[in-house]
């Protein structure tokens, strides 16, 4: 029976990378429906929406999808159609590996990383006032009379709720994924010491949650230090588990890492269904040329076939990647090398395919 997916192709770049990833998987053998829906500002002149309400439907149809970037007209009060996304499906786990790839130089050769963040809260839930609206104003008088702070006439606001729920699933969607990935080590990611009761509860359920999984070793780490440690020893870390802003943020330098956001995969998951999607952006200078970096779509691609049970065609495709990049005579501009999108990735699907 074919795997029914739902591919979203985005923005800028996404329509060329995500044409490259459909070839790659297609080349594996594995038999994919595909539903293509557009989202983003391709469909706001049209639609009048970033989002279409069929494009939520489309994806709880097929449970499973793959988007290229999308962008987030700035200024127009749309929100991120990722973050609607994420909140619409409850996607609360984000799950980016960073892995070093032979052939590309980095500073650290054997980087094996994964961040684990969660996806539906923190300052991303989007609780916000602008400033000088009256909702801005009655929030500020509120916070005058609940805590005694005065806060500036001209401050805007964003709110940053935490809760047990959502920190005590995300916490147990990472203590199971080491175990099903063969993974050694979570360290969790904070700011416990200054924001007490968001970050300081993140960390106390963490703790509380690992006490009851004594096989998984469990620490936690103040953000700004484990951010430095991260450049100095990431050999350090294994899984990465953080709250949402800090998991964007750190899942970004860990890409940089090993070679930059055009190798930097991603997964969306949540209890139900899971999409996928690179961690780079949509582009815009550079779509149309045929010089964007397919890599991190198609591993995304990767994940995604590991996520429908096609363990071998997943490895397939990695052990593909691998094999061109470490090559080095077809690479991308952003690589080193001056090969198209379409050259790398028929290198990549030739070696599938053989």
């Amino acid at each position: 029976m074919a795997h029914l997916v739902t591919l979203i192709p985005g923005d800028g770049i996404g329509p060329e990378v995500s044409e490259a990833t459909r070839r790659v998987l297609d080349a594996t053998g594995v038999e994919i429906e595909w539903i293509v829906e557009r989202a983003g500002a391709s469909t706001l002149e049209r639609e009048g929406t970033t989002l279409p309400p069929r494009v939520l439907d489309r994806i709880r149809h097929s449970r499973v999808a793959i988007k290229g970037p999308i962008t987030t007209p700035v200024g127009s009060g749309f929100r991120s159609v990722n973050v609607e996304l994420r909140q619409a499906l409850d996607l609360f786990a984000s799950v980016r590996p960073s892995r070093s790839l032979a052939g590309l130089p980095t500073p650290y050769p054997s980087v094996d990383l994964v961040v684990i963040r969660e996806n539906t809260e923190d300052l991303y839930q989007g609780i916000e006032f602008e400033r000088g609206t009256p909702e801005a104003r009655e929030l500020r008088d509120e916070l005058m009379r609940l805590s005694g702070h005065e806060v500036g006439e001209d401050s805007g606001f964003t709110v940053k709720p935490i809760s047990v729920t959502g920190t005590r699933r995300i916490v147990r969607f990472a203590l199971d994924f080491v175990g099903a990935h063969d993974r050694r080590k979570i360290t969790l990611g904070h700011k416990a010491n200054i924001l007490w009761f968001s970050d300081g509860l993140f960390r106390s359920i963490g703790r509380v949650e690992a006490e009851a999984r004594p096989e998984v070793a469990f620490e936690d780490v103040e953000i700004d230090q484990l951010s430095m440690r991260l450049v100095r020893d990431p050999s350090a870390f294994d899984v990465l588990l953080l709250p949402n802003l800090y998991g964007d943020i750190v899942s970004d330098l860990c890409a940089g890492l090993v070679g930059g956001l055009g190798l930097a995969a991603g997964a969306n998951l949540g209890w139900e269904y899971a999409v996928f999607e690179p961690v780079h952006g949509s582009a815009p200078d550079i779509a149309g040329t045929g010089v964007a970096n397919p890599v991190a779509m198609i591993l995304s691609g990767a994940m995604l076939l590991r996520h429908v049970g096609e363990l071998g065609a997943a490895a397939r495709v990695e052990s593909a990647v691998d094999a061109v990049l470490s090559e080095g005579g077809v690479r991308t501009p952003d690589l080193g090398g001056r090969s198209s999108t379409d050259e790398l990735a028929e290198a990549i699907r030739e070696r599938v395919a053989t």
